[in-house]
């Protein structure tokens, strides 16, 4: 009798978390659908988006909140219904340093030189980006793309890039002059994007230690005939770690 009753309980707990699978599954579909509804344009009514996807509009005012609770952006305008307030809603991205420099350069070449809605629209879209880049110190905000300098000295930093790239790829030292500093022979590490210029990190057998470069920032630069190999105190990972300051 007990096991009757033992396995009888078993059998409505089975059912009841398939019940509530399912229910979890349509609830998710139908959010899915009400997306894709809104975002395929116009205004829909909660009795219109009922109707269509075969619930009560209480259910869809319900499902309407949940999506604006989760970040989904929806304007609701009293009495003509809902519609999506973005036309286009990404999910999060994880960029290499080469993608950033594609943004990056593509952003400074259609604000310097589009017409005055595609600046506008490149200008929106760099402060986005901007309000998810890493920060350094205390650098006041400049756009993505558009940061620190124009375009035309932009460029002549975007030209050393392929170079320092394959150098960095090969283990090349690599010859180079800045306004700061004269010729000096240098191991580069890595390129970075911090404090909203691109820089090399690299150790000079110049000055025999390391050193930033910003690229916009080189007058010259040359591949040398000769390779590296990795040294104790002069890697990246030990600029990482903060072996530079001593």
């Amino acid at each position: 009798m007990d096991f009757a009753l033992e396995h009888h309980t078993d059998s409505l707990k089975s059912v009841s978390e398939i019940i509530l699978s399912n229910a979890v599954n349509q609830r998710s579909d139908r959010l899915y659908n009400i997306i894709h509804i809104l975002r395929a344009g116009g205004l829909h009514t909660a009795a219109d988006l009922s109707r269509h996807l075969g619930v009560t509009p209480r259910t869809i005012y319900r499902d309407i909140d949940r999506l604006i609770a989760s970040g989904i952006d929806i304007c609701a305008t009293p009495g003509l219904g809902y519609r999506s307030g973005a036309s286009v809603s990404l999910p999060a991205l994880n960029l290499t340093n080469e993608e950033l420099e594609v943004l990056h350069l593509g952003l400074a070449v259609i604000g310097e030189g589009a017409e005055p809605a595609l600046q506008s629209a490149a200008l929106s879209l760099s402060k986005k980006i901007e309000a998810v880049l890493p920060e350094e110190g205390q650098s006041p905000p400049q756009p993505f793309g558009f940061a620190l300098y124009p375009f035309a000295d932009a460029a002549r930093g975007f030209q050393h890039m392929p170079s320092i790239r394959a150098a960095i790829r090969s283990r090349q030292k690599l010859q180079l002059a800045d306004a700061a500093a004269s010729d000096q022979v240098i191991r580069p590490l890595s390129l970075d994007y911090w404090g909203r210029v691109w820089s090399c990190v690299s150790w000079s057998e110049t000055t025999d230690n390391f050193a930033c470069f910003r690229l916009d920032l080189i007058d010259h630069l040359t591949a040398l005939p000769e390779l590296f190999v990795d040294e104790k105190g002069k890697t990246l990972q030990d600029y990482r770690a903060g072996s530079h300051t001593n």
